[in-house]
């Protein structure tokens, strides 16, 4: 990596700050781009490193990346907003980047998507990461996918109902996942930066099921296991409610979480930090801020 500079797009988001923070401990040279140097303000960093720019308007892209660069990028949106769609961002701002790194004569694109992606194309929300990723393997640089299948901060679902007392999952709870903290996929993503590997994929230290997961958010609360489980037709008359009457604006993050919900999300096992963990730590910050339900 000596001489070279990692530019990371999306660094204001929950991965973007912990591939920041990586690159720090590292001590590799690198300019992170956000759209307001606020939304950054707890990395310190200096003026060198911040790249104020829109990556969704192309002319504000121009000249942010050199010669030899390396572009890391996790833009994406969960929620459409500010009236963009998954293929404004997700698709659209990565090629603006690519046409970009291209013309600036970058030599590399690390790019994160999803675990198995390609195979869920009938879902909107990855529909246009797979679109980007389709576009990336027919450009000249070199590239590495980074294909993760949900981070600790995804479960936080499960905390939001356990700190209620009560768990619901669709069915019986058995499908399994080990999602991966962000900074165990920080590492993972900046050490690719060095290898020739196309597509990476990659998951936590622990395979749990949807009912262990439950448990586990339950527990940090001190609560009794208390979990319902509701009937799979409910969550397929859900998904079909929401495509007929609703915009994928709307029913996009819901229609990918809760087919996800419907199937094992195992990738290889990576890391140091346990969902347990990460699961005490958040319940403990909800308890200092705010009275939780009567524990059992």
């Amino acid at each position: 990596m000596e001489g070279r500079r990692v530019i990371v797009a999306g660094a204001s988001g929950y991965l973007g700050k912990h591939i920041i923070r990586e690159l720090q401990i590292r001590k590799i040279e690198f300019g992170a781009i956000v759209r307001k140097k606020e939304s950054v303000y707890e990395l310190n960093l200096t003026d060198k490193q911040l790249i104020e720019a829109e990556v969704t308007k192309p002319n504000t892209l121009s000249g942010i990346i050199n010669n030899g660069d390396v572009l890391i990028s996790c833009v994406g949106i969960t929620r459409q907003k500010d009236g963009l769609t998954y293929k404004d961002v997700d698709f659209q701002a990565n090629v603006n980047l690519l046409n970009e790194a291209k013309a600036s004569g970058a030599v590399k694109v690390v790019y994160i998507s999803v675990l198995n992606g390609e195979l869920m194309r009938h879902l909107k929300l990855v529909e246009a990461k797979e679109a980007f990723v389709d576009y990336l393997k027919t450009s000249t640089l070199n590239y590495t996918v980074i294909r993760p299948n949900g981070f600790f901060s995804d479960m936080k679902d499960f905390l939001q109902m356990a700190r209620k007392g009560k768990v619901f999952l669709f069915g019986k709870g058995q499908f399994m996942l080990n999602p991966i903290h962000g900074a165990d996929l920080a590492r993972v993503v900046v050490d690719s930066i060095e290898t020739s590997t196309n597509e990476i994929e990659v998951g936590g230290p622990d395979i749990l099921t949807q009912e262990e997961i439950a448990e586990l958010a339950l527990k940090a609360f001190k609560f009794e296991i208390k979990i319902s489980h509701i009937p799979d037709w409910v969550r397929k008359s859900i998904l079909a409610l929401l495509r007929a009457f609703t915009t994928s604006k709307t029913y996009g993050p819901y229609e990918f979480f809760l087919s996800m919900m419907a199937q094992d999300n195992i990738a290889p096992r990576y890391g140091v930090h346990r969902l347990k963990d990460f699961f005490q730590e958040e319940a403990d910050k909800i308890n200092t801020h705010k009275k939780t339900p009567k524990e059992i």
